[in-house]
């Protein structure tokens, strides 16, 4: 079977698309069937393949390029346009030649390839990994973890069933800052922890206004559409605008915040209730996504606190040159800040490197803590989790109880700003039939369909 690649487009292939794609697919999904996953030696490279090469998937490659106990072998992107400055990156990194695919089932294909970086848009995250691991690969797939709750679901069940490493690109959770931060909410210095604040702000751009046009040459943009409806293409259109494509800018960097509040108060699967409240107030400019966004999540005991917004230019992340110093942000202009509120103390969090601060009943500073950005760190777990089979620090189902977060504040927005209960046996909305719609796609696009059974 031939794939669409960079030295050799399908330009001329009598093959009907559509035949191709259905094939292809069907030849992805079965693979693993056909061919077990490579049996690591105790010194051999991990091989990996990367899916996406936009700045976070291209700083992937290189990153693990750089490890001595890494090969990169693939770099995939339906972008051709994109392969030059992830190649010449990754080649220098580990001075070995890479191969560029077009399409990505070409390295599911391969038998030494032993895992998939997947840092494609939101709407590619599900099927990319379940594809993999039905291919024998492991898994480090970019957050968001997931585009709706379902597939979520789909994703810990492929993972599960083909005994794949599955881990999730919320970092933080591998720093080693966060784990003091853990022991010192569970050693009771704080008392009991009635309320958890969750912040994300910052400041985006407007999207610039634009006409659709033609894709251009080197992008297969049918493919870059794939689960997801094909809307006509415009290059002023932010993926992460739209809920064809994105759970919302906000969730697509709020999740890290909530990752680590769920890690904090001991990684609680999931609320009983969602209160949300929202609007598009100052990005009034084509998206379908909130601008302010703001969640109450009801748990046993304690509630949890969400608040975001994308027009404030005073509430800021930490500078990338701070994050990996002594220096502790000033916490009230700090964007993306965790407050943990207990009945005999109070704690500052941060994601990144911003460390934390506790403080006692009587306000006074008692501890603190810097932290360092954690990538590194998350990485090697990664890998040293392929070699040895264990579950990972950010693993797939709590990836998706994380994301799950923002799935459900984003569906209580959807349906004009309720209070929803939620059933974490079934995932769903026991009374509320119009929500129970935004839990999954309302249809997948041919072929690149989910199956029920993975």
């Amino acid at each position: 079977m031939g794939y669409r690649n960079l030295i050799d487009p399908m330009q001329n292939n009598t093959v009907n698309r559509r035949s191709f794609l259905k094939q292809s697919l069907v030849a992805a999904t079965t693979l693993s069937a056909f061919s077990g996953p490579r049996v690591l030696g105790a010194n051999e490279k991990v091989v990996i393949g990367v899916m996406g090469l936009g700045g976070r998937g291209t700083y992937l490659a290189e990153a693990f390029a750089k490890r001595s106990d890494v090969q990169i072998a693939y770099l995939c992107d339906v972008d051709t346009r994109r392969f030059a400055r992830a190649r010449e990156a990754v080649e220098e990194a580990q001075n070995r030649k890479v191969i560029l695919a077009q399409d990505f089932r070409k390295m599911l294909e391969d038998r030494s390839v032993d895992a998939v970086v997947n840092a494609t848009p939101d709407h590619w995250h599900a099927l990319g990994s379940i594809l993999a691991c039905q291919a024998g690969k492991d898994v480090f797939v970019e957050k968001p973890m997931a585009h709706n709750v379902w597939e979520g679901r789909k994703m810990i069940e492929a993972a599960r069933k083909y005994q794949r490493v599955v881990t999730v690109g919320t970092q933080s959770r591998s720093a080693p800052y966060m784990k003091q931060a853990v022991d010192y909410v569970r050693s009771g210095k704080l008392g009991d922890i009635y309320l958890v604040r969750v912040f994300n702000m910052m400041q985006h751009a407007p999207q610039p206004a634009a006409p659709n046009q033609t894709p251009p040459a080197g992008l297969d943009y049918d493919m870059w559409c794939g689960p997801a409806a094909k809307l006509p293409y415009n290059p002023s259109r932010q993926w992460l605008n739209q809920w064809e494509y994105s759970c919302g800018p906000i969730p697509g960097d709020a999740v890290h915040q909530l990752d680590l509040a769920r890690l904090l108060i001991g990684d609680i699967p999931s609320p009983a209730t969602v209160s949300a409240t929202g609007a598009i107030y100052a990005l009034k400019d084509g998206r379908d996504t909130p601008d302010t966004q703001l969640a109450a999540f009801q748990y046993d005991g304690f509630t949890l606190l969400f608040e975001s917004a994308l027009w404030t230019p005073y509430l800021k992340k930490t500078p990338m040159d701070v994050r990996d110093t002594d220096q502790m942000p000033n916490w009230p202009f700090n964007g993306t800040r965790i407050e943990i509120l207990g009945s005999r103390g109070f704690m500052f969090v941060g994601r990144h490197g911003d460390g934390w601060q506790a403080f006692n009943e009587n306000s006074s500073l008692i501890a603190t803590v810097p932290g360092r950005q954690a990538d590194r760190e998350h990485q090697d777990n990664f890998i040293q989790c392929i070699q040895s089979r264990a579950k990972p620090a950010a693993d797939v189902e709590q990836g998706h109880y994380s994301v799950l977060l923002c799935h459900l504040a984003n569906i209580a927005w959807r349906v004009g700003n309720r209070k929803l209960t939620f059933d974490p046996k079934t995932e769903s909305f026991p009374d509320a039939a119009e929500a129970n719609r935004y839990l999954k796609r309302a249809a997948y696009r041919e072929p690149w369909i989910i199956p029920d059974v993975v």
